[in-house]
């Protein structure tokens, strides 16, 4: 079994992610749809375009990893959508030029899509 897999085995669903202090879920989705998150995700609250070549992010709050490898808690959460690749050298997601408030932003977002 691999240590991701075995991670997420232990992970309590009762401490997952909460909202992000100081993230606005609203402007989290105004920052996924600038930068053109949905042309690889399907995002939820975006119609158009639905990526199919990244995970669909619906229920994202309630999973218990960041791409199946990362704990999905705010801080991972936030460096993740500014530089994946630094978290994670093998991962297809590029660095994105966020802020650090985007990235709070995004996660305040993303942490609201917490029913599968």
């Amino acid at each position: 079994m691999t240590a991701p897999l075995l991670l997420a085995a232990c992970v309590d669903k009762a401490d997952l992610p909460r909202p992000v202090a100081q993230g606005d879920p609203l402007e989290g989705l105004a920052v996924i749809r600038q930068s053109g998150c949905s042309v690889c995700h399907a995002v939820p609250g975006v119609a158009w375009p639905k990526g199919r070549s990244a995970g669909d992010l619906a229920g994202f709050g309630a999973k218990p990893l960041i791409a199946g490898r990362l704990p999905n808690q705010p801080e991972i959460l936030m460096r993740w959508v500014i530089d994946a690749p630094s978290l994670d050298p093998d991962t297809a997601m590029p660095p994105f030029a966020l802020t650090r408030d985007q990235a709070r932003h995004v996660a305040a977002y993303l942490y609201s899509l917490d029913d599968q």
